[in-house]
This record gives structure tokens, sequence and C-alpha cells, in this order.
């Protein structure tokens, strides 16, 4: 019978539960009647039973595991050779059980090895398949008499050929392999001696140390702390967590009122002001069961140390041995025994977080051995060492893409990040820079700036970043193959593999330079259908929703006809260079939804722009010149800007769309339409009855009309700048030439930032008029953004606001955008947990709507089927895409290094490739 354990053992770190030896030759009779004895294996490991032909391996095996998890030689030769007993296909037969353990162990999977194993070459091979895959082997030796192995032998028809001197031999071999199982590398040896021991024994599988999945927290995860005891208790404070303290003051452990557990990622001691009284508030939590630890690098070292183990007193090690050194023995002792405990790594949360200080691959999650232990300590390096001679580390999260979130310490970053699920807390506390913690599940961050510098770091910490490289090019692992981008206003999101390639096609082939690619638009969804006569969306939908998200007041925003386009805006080249490392008189860039320039480039003979030329230059020379007109630059403290806006007119990026797709409809209409209908009118006059036909005729050709008069107003000519508008409706982001002074300004209110585009077009049309005076002929390029503000809770407002959008559309206009006042709004959910509210609805015209569905969309019937239209998918996009281009500002913002900015910005891209219906 197996017995599964629910509680997990408790012993030294890093090691299994506590083994049987082997202890010499097997003496005892097989009519033995001992106890019932229980055999502690690990629930993942290799299991190798060890006994001669006949001594009930198979029975054993039967009796104590499940089918499945049993792999037996004489299985595997049947299925080579059809004939268990061919002792020919033994070489095949092993190649292919060596091949089965391989992709269990690889799936994490228990594994029993059904063989007779009395060679050390057999078993080295599966103590080598072990250590491949970081679990433990453990041996179970089955020494029955040879008497009883002969007499099973003798009573099975399919073992009559064995030759006599089988058992004997394979005997021999057993008894001198009892004394060398652990040396062989076997990590528990159970010797069952006798039918009887066998009979009576008990497996009983045990939960390895690190596996704490039962344990759903809530946690609060807490970086390197290094001896700044203050900063500690500023942190567990502003936590919530109450401390307790002993006769003479000092914090011995703590509690939090919502029972939440405290995780420490190590490197505890060390470099900083007072390593024992972090000791002593850490050992009281864990003791007291309200705190979890891992060991870091450093307590593997203060640990040798108090072992009377000589190591060398460096990287803060002589002063924490100072400290404890005015402490009692006493104390010493505690402290040795409990950092001589701490495990490795956990997994927590239903697996859904893994905790180690240095970090660890999904290969090692939850495997025990001493190449993980030394990862999770350590980490990996490359073998190369930086400028400041100090070892550089091996950049495993950039390669992460598993399930569970992986947060760790170790290496000092600026700011905690995430980076493929995997997040760094050590933000250099010690050094002068921050203690910080993480909350889960929320995955919210919470910090506390160090009181001082207590330990002048060799490397800066301003020059470590997220995943261990920062300035590096990209590089095509950032984005090839599935990967999930961590985001501050929506959490995980992610994109599959063929996404990214399709995304990878569209980068690699049209998008501009990517160094000027810093953030793409999110789509936009349509407002819920209407019920309206006649109309597939309405105003009223969008109020009605945002209502219910509870936001009080929106703003209706014009909707131009033209295309999304992003500007990013220099002071002048030097600042592109400086900031954007452009240095080719580039200042800056105007591209579309997907990353596309919208101009060609026109350049000088030396490969720059040509400023007089060149369509870019000339667009970003008219609007630097509003924003200097209009005093922006100084009022935002910025050197460049980021505008979101809309170009126009609409066949400036899509006139290729508009004569083959548009123009050829409303063309073939024209051409067949007219003659058919004057046919049915001429055979009605000669008294044939056509029924309604003619009528129906008409009104294709009408709504045919219509179409054509509907794309016709998103086009007119242009020539150079001539005849282009552009109109911004928010400034995302404002920056100076050094990267660390960047804001991300999506968040601020409607109202303001309409305010800041009304200044701008303001500037442009004084400055167009000044040109005009002076004997110039060019007009403005900027257009103003009509609005309207509609307090939903008051119904005249929403008339007014639906009273507006009609004369727009009736007056050949597309529609309106609605978007909250405020920008950036979370609506409540019943979980307690805020979700994003859809930055901004589109409700389209009914006259434009016929761009989009065709001319006849209108009738009836088509207005039924329409009505059926799924939003779900469009709208689930939409707010990724949003999230995604917030992580994408606030990287940028953040000085983050451009391979960041970029995964954010790729997944954007990525998911416009998601399969949903392009007329949404």
């Amino acid at each position: 019978m197996t017995t599964d354990t629910t509680t997990p053992p408790t012993g030294p770190a890093g090691t299994t539960p506590p083994t049987d030896p082997a202890t010499g030759p097997a003496t005892g009779s097989a009519d033995a009647a001992p106890a019932r004895r229980r055999l502690a294996i690990p629930d993942l490991c290799l299991v190798v039973l060890v006994g001669t032909t006949g001594a009930g391996k198979s029975t054993f095996a039967r009796r104590h595991f499940r089918p499945t998890e049993v792999v037996a030689s004489d299985a595997c030769r049947g299925i080579v050779a059809d004939d268990e007993n061919d002792q020919a296909a033994t070489p095949d037969a092993f190649d292919l059980l060596h091949f089965i353990v391989r992709k269990r162990l690889a799936a994490g999977r228990l594994t029993v090895v059904d063989a007779t194993n009395v060679q050390p070459e057999a078993r080295r091979q599966l103590v080598a398949l072990a250590r491949e895959f970081d679990v433990l082997p453990v041996a179970v030796v089955l020494d029955v008499p040879q008497r009883v192995c002969a007499e099973r032998n003798a009573a099975r028809p399919d073992r009559a050929a064995m030759g006599g001197h089988v058992i004997p031999r394979q005997h021999r071999e057993l008894r001198r392999s009892l004394r060398g199982l652990q040396r062989e590398g076997f990590r528990t040896v159970h010797v069952l001696r006798g039918t009887a021991e066998v009979d009576a024994a008990e497996i009983v599988r045990e939960r390895r140390y690190n596996d704490l999945r039962h344990l759903t927290g809530p946690f609060d995860l807490i970086g390197d702390v290094h001896g700044c005891r203050s900063e500690l208790e500023a942190l567990l404070l502003r936590l919530g967590w109450r401390l307790e303290r002993d006769d003479a003051g000092r914090p011995v452990g703590a509690t939090h009122p919502e029972g939440r557990t405290a995780v420490f990622l190590g490197d505890l001691v060390d470099r900083g002001p007072d390593s024992p009284g972090v000791l002593r508030l850490v050992m009281g939590m864990v003791a007291a069961g309200t705190a979890l630890c891992v060991p870091g690098n450093h307590e593997n070292k203060l640990v040798r140390a108090l072992a009377g183990r000589r190591v060398t007193a460096s990287h803060g090690l002589a002063e924490t041995l100072e400290q404890l050194a005015g402490e009692s023995e006493e104390f010493r002792e505690r402290v040795r025994s409990f950092l001589d405990s701490l495990v490795s790594h956990y997994l927590l949360d239903g697996g859904d977080l893994v905790v180690a200080h240095a970090g660890l691959p999904e290969r090692y999650h939850g495997r025990t051995s001493g190449r993980v232990r030394s990862h999770a300590l350590y980490g990996d390096t490359t073998g190369e060492t930086d400028e400041y001679g100090l070892p550089v580390r091996y950049p495993w999260a950039e390669d992460y893409r598993g399930r569970a979130a992986v947060v760790y310490g170790h290496t000092p970053v600026p700011a905690a990040s995430w980076l493929n699920n995997t997040l760094c807390l050590d933000t250099g506390c010690v050094f002068g820079g921050r203690l910080t913690a993480l909350r889960w599940p929320e995955r919210r961050l919470v910090d506390v700036p160090a009181e001082r510098v207590w330990y002048e770091p060799v490397r800066p910490l301003a020059a470590a970043a997220p995943g261990g490289r920062d300035g590096r090019p990209l590089d095509l692992r950032d984005v090839a193959g599935r990967r999930v981008v961590e985001t501050a206003h929506h959490g995980r999101i992610a994109v599959g593999e063929d996404n990214a390639a399709a995304a990878l096609e569209v980068m690699s082939r049209f998008a501009l330079d990517p160094r000027l690619l810093v953030y793409l638009p999110p789509t936009m969804a349509p407002c819920a259908t209407s019920t309206e006569e006649g109309h597939l969306e309405h105003p009223r939908e969008a109020f009605a929703a945002y209502r219910a998200d509870g936001v009080a007041t929106v703003v209706c925003e014009e909707k131009h006809m033209g295309s999304r386009a992003v500007v990013l805006l220099c002071r002048d080249a030097e600042t592109a260079a400086t900031r954007f490392d452009v240095s080719d008189g580039t200042t800056g860039a105007v591209h579309t939804r997907t990353g596309r320039p919208f101009f060609d480039r026109v350049a000088t003979a030396d490969g720059g722009p040509d400023p007089e030329r060149d369509p870019t230059e000339r667009l970003l020379d008219r609007v630097r010149r509003a924003v200097r007109e209009a005093g922006l630059w100084e009022e935002l403290d910025a050197d460049w800007l980021l505008l979101d806006a809309e170009l126009m007119p609409w066949s400036l990026k899509a006139e290729g769309l508009l004569r083959t797709q548009y123009a050829a409809v409303g063309a073939a209409a024209g051409a067949v339409l007219p003659p058919a209908l004057r046919a049915l009118q001429a055979a009605r006059a000669r008294g044939v009855d056509v029924g309604d036909l003619a009528e129906r005729t008409a009104g294709r050709l009408a709504d045919a009309a219509a179409f054509t008069d509907a794309y016709r107003r998103y086009c007119w000519p242009t020539q150079g700048l001539r005849g282009v508008r552009l109109a911004p409706f928010q400034v995302l982001a404002a920056g100076r030439a050094d990267p660390a002074r960047g804001r991300n300004l999506a968040g601020v209110a409607h109202d303001v930032q309409l305010g800041w585009i009304d200044r701008l077009v303001d500037a442009d049309e004084r400055l167009t008029a000044r040109e005009r005076a002076a004997g110039g002929g060019d007009t403005a390029v900027l257009a103003r953004t009509g609005r309207r503000l509609v307090t939903l809770a008051d119904e005249r407002s929403v008339a007014e606001g639906v009273a507006w959008w009609r004369e727009l559309t009736e007056a050949g206009g597309e529609g309106m955008v609605v978007k909250p006042l405020d920008a950036l709004v979370r609506a409540e959910r019943a979980d307690g947990r805020g979700t994003l509210v859809q930055p901004g609805v589109k409700c389209r015209g009914r006259e434009y709507l016929r761009v989009v569905y065709g001319p006849e969309y209108t009738r009836p019937d088509h207005l039924r089927r329409l009505r059926d239209r799924g939003l779900g998918h469009k709208r689930s996009l939409a707010l990724r895409e949003y999230a995604l281009g917030l992580e994408a500002l606030d990287r940028l913002a953040a000085g983050e290094p451009l391979w960041r900015v970029h995964e954010a910005v790729f997944a954007v891209l990525a998911l416009e490739s998601e399969p949903v219906d392009p007329r949404l």
C-alpha cells in the first residue's frame, strides 16, 4: 500500500528525508515476521529496485507504485523483441528503458526502474540520469535468499531455460554492492532482508523540503536586507506588520493582522550596520510560523565560518562576525542552526510562485541537487568579468518562459521590474538604494528608502538593470517564441508564438528605426451594438457602459477622418542623438499604428534626412515651432515629446486600399446598376411585371452612391505638406535628454491634455498668419479636436452629447470617441481588485459605417445580422494593447533600456495579428 503524507518533512537544508543505510550482508531468515516498516522516499525521485531474478521486484513494484510509474526491463525487452526473456534484445531493451526514464524525469514524474540492477555498471547509468534531471536516486534492495529465488524461477515456465549459475552469480554481485550503494550516489538506501521484510514494507512518499505548494499566502516577499535592520522594520510597518520586542526593545518577531506570511529572499547579513538584529527578527518570525526564508550566498558563507571552517572574511563578512562576537554563544549557535536548516528554494501557492535567492530556471523548480542549490545561491555566470572586476551574471531571466513567477534577489538593480514573469527584489538598500517587497498575489511593489549608504558598492547601483544586461542591442530572443509580458496595470499578458512571428515579419521589413519606435497605440473597441432603429452604433450605449463602470464624466472627442499617427518630437538633433541614439540629423518620427513611417525618406548626400525636402522632418519642424511658440517645452520641462494624433487625409496612407477596394466597389456599382435600372424601368413601361425588383435596384444604386460619397470625404489631394493636417489629441510622454528624467503623461486628465493641444493649434495658426503676412503661402498644419463633456448622471447632458454626435455625423463626420475624463480609470470588482476600464470607445456614424460594412448594410435584414457581432475579443484586445502601451511609456519614462521598452511595443504589434473582425 502506498501512503501519501501531507506534512512536509523537517531536516537540514537541501537534503532529503532520513535514510536507511545499507549495513552489510543480509542475515535473518525468510520466515522472520518483523513489524511493518515504513520506507520514506521523496515524492519526486528515481527509485531503483535492486535484487536477483526471482526476488519479487515486479510484485513489489505493482503493490506500491502505479503501473505508469514503473519501467521494467522485461517489458522493454518484450516491446523490442516480442519476448520478455530474449536476452539477445537486452541492449536495445535498456536503451528503451533509459529513454523512457529520461522522458519521465524531465517531466518531473516519480519513476521506478524494475530490473536486477545488481551490477555497478547498470546502476551507474541510472544514477547519472537522476543527476542529469536533478532528482534524488533511491535504492530499494530486496535481499531475498537464493533458495526462495530459485524456487520462484522454477515455478515459472518462461524461466525454465535459465541456467543454475545465474542466481548465485547475481547474489554474489548483490552482496558486493551493498556497502557501496551510497558511495555510488544513492542518497537513500533501503535494504529489505528476507521475504517477511519485503512483505511488511510500506512505501511512504514525503513531500520535498522545497515543496510548499499547499501554502497559498498571502505573502510579503522581501529582498536583500544585508543587515539594514532599521529599514526592515520600516518596511514591515509600512506593510502593516506588528513588531514584537523583547525586554531590551529589540524586535524578535512580527505578526500581520491579515494573516500574511513574510518570505525573505536571502542575504540577510553582511555590509549593513546590524546583521544580528536582522537575524533575531527573522529567526523569531520563522520560528513563530509567520515567515519563510531561503538562504543567500552570504548566509552560506557565514554558516561555514560559524562552523569553524576556513573562509575569506570579505564582502562584509568580517563586520558581521565582529557584530556577532558581541552576542552570546547561545545566540551564535541559534544562528548557525537556523542558517544550516534553510532550504535552497521554495515552490509556493500551488506552484505559481517560486522563490530563490539568485533566481531559478524552470528546469530546476522543485528539483533537489547540488547544482540546483548552487544556482539558487549564486546564480550562473558567463565566465567574463565587467569593468569593475565583478563576474558577469548569465541573464537567465531573459530566457525564462515558465508559468511560475520567480522572485529573487542577489544582483542589485535600481528598481524592481518584471521581466518574463521574473522579478528581482534586490534594490540595493545597503548601497543607499531601497528595501523592496512584493505583495503576492496582488503583485504590488512596496518599498522604503535606505537611511544612508551603509556600504559603498564596487559597481554603481545605477549601472545595473533587470536581467543583467543594460544597453545591449536588441536581440531576437527578446521577441521570438511565446512570451509573457508583465504590465503594471493589467497583470501578465501572453503573446503567442505565431503572433510573435507575424510581428517580427512586419517589424523587420517595414518598421522604422527601432530606436525611434518607442510606443504603439492600442486598437479601439467600438461601443456596444445599438438597438436604435437604423443604427448599429449609438452614443447611448457608450454612455451606459461607462456609467456602469462608475465613470462620472466622459469627454466626447471628434473622430477625425484620417489615420492614427504617433509623433516623436525632439527639440533638436542633439536631443535625438543623446536620448534616442540617432546621430544622422533625424529629429523624431511620424509612424502608423504598426510602426511604419508615414512618409518616404528624402535624404541628403550623406544619408541624413533633407530638412528642406524630407516630409517627416518638415512636419516635425512645424510641430516643433508650435511647441516652442506655445511655451510647452518649458512648461513640461521637456526636450522631447510623444504625441498621439490623427493624420489626414485618410488617403495619405490608404491610397492603394481606396483604389483597389472602395473605388472598385463604387465603380462597379456605377457601371452595372444604372443600365439594369433603365432596363427594368423600360420593361415595366411595356407592361412586364417586374415586381419590386426595380425599386430594390434603385435602392441599391442609392446605397452605392452613398457609399461613394462616404469614402470620398476622407480623400483630398496633397502636395508635400500642403493639404496635410495633423490633429494631436494627447501628449503621451515627455522628457529631457537625460534618460532618467522622463514622465508618462498618459494618465493626465483629458481636459488638461486638450488644453495643451489647443495651445499648440493656436500657436500654429499664429505662426501661419505671420508667415502669410510676410508673403508666405503655407496653410496651418495642426487641426483642432472638437469635444463635449458629458455628465453621465445628467440626462440633459447625455442628450446634448447625443445631439452633438448627430450633428457631426449628419454633416459627414466619422463620429466621435468617448473617453473617461480622468484618462486612466479602474473599475472595482467583487473580489476587491480593480480592472482597467476601456480608455476610449468609438461611436461611428451611420453613413461612415457604409465604408466599413458595405453599401447596403443599413437594410433591415443586414442590420439584424450585424447586431449579432461579437465584441468580446475586440474589447479584450483593446485593453491588453492599452496596458502594453502604458507599460512601454512607463519604461520609456524611467529610462529603461531600449530592449525593455521594445518588449512591450513588440507585444502590441504581435497582438494585432490575433484573428478579430477588422470591421469592429
